[in-house]
């Protein structure tokens, strides 16, 4: 029999993480002195300290790792599932290191500029609403990915040209669509996508594809790169609320979220006040 120093010495666990193993049922001492406490390792536990050890290297949970030691058939399909897990987690990380890049090289900043008249095709992304979580916020960006591939390969099949960024808007410019797409989740979303289409291709598009002409104005933008999330958004709109304008505000009704590949725009309408505004 080895103490619990001399198995920790040969395996290269802390007694600390032992007593831990012990606690969690991973690895339980072959002996435990009812008087002392003290516990007692077989040789044989060696080599189940390292497999144990060698789980946990992977990152697996203890749970995890328990799992896999009481079920050893089902071992190679959880180790091909926590691979798949810690390649999500990479991509991921991969991805914050390049948005921190960004950030600390140019931090996003407020830009004005003019949007020039346009012709765009909308439709509504059903299953999806303004979230809090990091998942709502990857549901949406998922659908709407697939609502914005959905209609440029419609528009395209019925001879129109996509002539520029798409965006995903409130749904929310009517309200008969504020009592359609509200829901008690959230506000419901719109894909808009620019085209250019003459008027027998217009009357080709399906029902569920609306053409609207958007109207030219000015706008206060902010890119910020990466993935969407609620912090991010929050971000772009403290900036915009909070960035001086001569005689103007913005209207919030009129907000859009360009989706570019790299990261998203949020631009906000600037309304002019007239001299009658300014007096009163």
């Amino acid at each position: 029999m080895l103490t619990i120093s001399e198995f920790s010495e040969m395996c290269h666990l802390p007694p600390q993480t032992l007593r831990f193993y012990h606690s969690e049922g991973l690895l339980v001492p072959a002996d435990v002195n009812e008087q002392t406490g003290y516990r007692a390792y077989t040789f044989e536990q060696v080599e189940q300290a390292m497999l144990i050890t060698t789980l946990r290297g992977t990152g697996m949970s203890v749970k995890l790792v328990r799992r896999a030691l009481d079920e050893p058939d089902a071992a190679p399909a959880l180790l091909q599932q926590h691979s798949a897990e810690v390649q999500r987690q990479r991509q991921a990380q991969d991805e914050a290191i390049s948005d921190a890049r960004e950030f600390f090289k140019s931090w996003p900043a407020v830009r004005l500029s003019h949007v020039p008249e346009m012709t765009v095709a909308s439709k509504p992304v059903t299953g999806t609403w303004i979230g809090d979580s990091p998942h709502d916020w990857a549901e949406i960006d998922a659908a709407v990915t697939a609502t914005v591939q959905n209609v440029v390969k419609t528009v395209e099949s019925c001879g129109a040209v996509v002539s520029g960024t798409p965006w995903r808007a409130w749904a929310a410019e009517t309200p008969e669509q504020e009592r359609q797409w509200r829901t008690a989740e959230g506000q419901r979303w719109l894909v808009k996508i620019p085209i250019t289409a003459d008027e027998k291709t217009v009357t080709a598009l399906p029902g569920d594809i609306e053409v609207q002409l958007f109207e030219a104005r000015d706008e206060l933008s902010i890119f910020i790169p990466g993935k969407s999330s609620m912090a991010k958004y929050g971000t772009a709109l403290s900036r915009l609320f909070t960035h001086p304008l001569d005689a103007a505000f913005i209207d919030v009704s009129r907000m859009r979220q360009l989706l570019h590949d790299d990261g998203v725009e949020t631009t906000a309408a600037i309304c002019k006040l007239d001299e009658t505004d300014m007096a009163g």
